[in-house]
């Protein structure tokens, strides 16, 4: 498998001045490795409900998701879990998730969104994806970022991305042969 594999950055915070765009697009350019590309859900038109038919957001929405061969979520945390919006969009999707690799990018205070991640893990092994086991991490993000610059420190928040980063490689290279030979779902 030469070729590059395809990576989805999702950014979950939809809140006014939040970082997760800052956060999100430094790790994207962190990923030079992959083709990247970022899903940002505060800039997707989810509808309020769960629709019975995809409308065209979601579709457009699930379209991107099928394409990637691995994904970063990018996530706050919001008392003790991870934001509601996050949720609603991953909810929009179920097959395009199966047998790929997810990594995590997480933010907050003191815990640094890592609870957030732990309560993610859980929603995606229901929805058969395969978590990486390191994460990146910034604990009280304010004092990591300044404008739109990247991390104030960036050898240590670049040697985490890395760590993370060939961790997803290899799954998703793994997953991505096994789907190639043999369809995961039974139809």
């Amino acid at each position: 498998m030469s070729e590059h594999l395809k990576l989805a950055v999702l950014i979950g915070s939809t809140r006014e001045q939040r970082y997760g765009g800052k956060v999100g697009h430094w790790f994207a350019r962190e990923a030079g490795q992959f083709d990247v590309s970022v899903i940002d859900i505060a800039e997707i038109e989810l509808p309020p409900l769960h629709p019975t038919e995809p409308t065209p957001a979601t579709s457009a929405l699930m379209r991107q998701l099928a394409d990637a061969d691995a994904f970063v979520v990018v996530t706050p945390e919001y008392n003790h879990s991870y934001p509601a919006h996050l949720k609603h969009a991953i909810d929009q999707a179920n097959e395009e998730w199966h047998a790929k690799a997810i990594g995590f990018v997480s933010y907050g205070g003191v815990s640094g969104g890592l609870r957030a991640v732990e309560h993610l893990r859980q929603v995606f092994a229901e929805l058969h994806a395969v978590t990486v086991r390191d994460a990146v991490s910034f604990h009280a993000v304010w004092e990591h970022f300044s404008g739109d610059a990247g991390p104030l420190n960036p050898d240590r928040s670049s040697g985490a991305a890395k760590t993370m980063l060939h961790q997803l490689k290899w799954w998703a290279t793994a997953l991505k042969e096994a789907r190639s030979r043999l369809a995961y779902t039974v139809s």
